[in-house]
């Protein structure tokens, strides 16, 4: 690390971190030194890409796949209004060289999958997991561990977050937790929605965020004591925190390669059985209209959602959907919709098991999609 040499300006810019005893210059060199994948430059993904900037990590590479929506704005602090429209990890880039010049970025404008993982994660030294879907949460935690790569997890949701360092081995050469060691399976589909189901508050990515940033600086540096086999939750609306033990499971199989994540979580080969439901198209739902046919259409979103954008469709929230079954009819073509078509077909699933409907149809890809293809003044929902 005394090979790494920084000029006058960086030996100003770091000046707060040189004179931290615990930290000082050997710290920095080391953040120079260091390479980071962040996975994801979204809601958490945002404040990590800028506190790791402006602490002066070498090398950060940024893997998303996404473009900037209107949505985005409201936790995504990375991005303007200008960004919309373009690719995530360029507008990302753009941003953070204006931050820190010193630091090489390295962009993967792609989705992260079972083909590149691997080789996209080798040439890291750490991965920042800010994922928002369990397939590659699983993907990220698998690929760290075949490489022998630390893991600085953490998610989001609503009013809550958490934090943890997997797959980090001490100074004394042992190995913690993995992903796996908390969550040996993802939850069944449709289970837990994701934050464009449920929502999350815009402030609470920016902590959490943080403090994934916080244990990356720590592990790269080796100042403190890293969140290896331990998982920290946060509650923003009570302001609640806890530190929960997590230990290896010894019965866990070892992992020696990757898989098929989609089908692992249940969205899509094998197991799409489960989740098969009749469809119709935004297109087919408007000739409907157009037709004036006798059918009916449900909306199991939520009150609030419906206010923001609607179809005119009869309000019956998902949660509420078994106690609401003498509102839907079964003598003619019911069409069930939510945001993007979760919801939905978890409802038509449970309406086609609890009471034998066989006349229901889920709206693919839900008000998104007309908003989308049919109604542009929903476009902003």
């Amino acid at each position: 690390m005394t090979s790494i040499k920084f000029s006058k300006e960086e030996l100003e810019r770091y000046s707060r971190h040189l004179i931290i005893p615990e930290f000082n210059i050997e710290g920095q060199r080391r953040l120079k030194g260091a390479k980071v994948l962040v996975v994801g430059s979204g809601g958490l993904g945002s404040p990590v890409l800028l506190y790791l900037t402006a602490a002066g990590v070498g090398t950060i590479g940024i893997i998303d796949f996404d473009v900037v929506d209107e949505t985005n704005l409201q936790r995504q602090v990375l991005f303007t209004v200008d960004d919309i429209g373009k690719p995530k990890s360029t507008s990302a880039i753009n941003r953070l060289k204006g931050l820190n010049p010193h630091v090489r970025f390295i962009e993967h404008n792609t989705r992260l999958t079972s083909d590149n993982a691997l080789e996209i994660l080798s040439e890291y030294d750490i991965v920042a997991d800010g994922t928002d879907n369990f397939p590659t949460r699983y993907l990220v935690n698998d690929a760290s561990v075949i490489l022998q790569k630390p893991n600085v997890y953490a998610s989001i949701f609503r009013f809550e977050g958490q934090v943890s360092v997997f797959n980090y081995t001490d100074k004394d050469g042992n190995t913690g937790p993995n992903y796996r060691d908390l969550f040996p399976t993802p939850p069944p589909p449709g289970l837990v929605p994701s934050c464009a189901e449920g929502g999350v508050l815009g402030v609470l990515p920016g902590i959490i965020g943080s403090l994934q940033a916080n244990e990356v600086i720590k592990v790269i540096t080796g100042i403190g004591e890293p969140l290896n086999g331990r998982l920290f939750l946060f509650d923003a609306l009570t302001f609640e925190t806890r530190t929960l033990k997590v230990h290896k499971d010894p019965e866990q199989p070892q992992i020696v390669k990757l898989i098929d994540y989609e089908i692992f979580c249940g969205l899509g080969g094998q197991d799409e059985e489960a989740v098969d439901v009749k469809e119709v198209t935004v297109q087919e739902l408007e000739n409907l209209k157009d037709r004036g046919s006798d059918f009916q259409l449900i909306d199991v979103r939520e009150p609030y959602e419906y206010e923001i954008a609607n179809l005119s469709g009869t309000l019956i929230p998902l949660a509420e959907i078994e106690q609401h079954v003498d509102q839907i009819a079964s003598d003619k073509q019911v069409v069930v919709h939510c945001r993007s078509g979760v919801r939905s077909a978890q409802a038509i699933q449970t309406l086609e098991k609890s009471f034998g409907f066989t006349n229901l149809y889920n709206l693919k890809g839900g008000i998104l999609a007309y908003a989308e293809e049919i109604d542009n003044s929903l476009a902003k929902y």
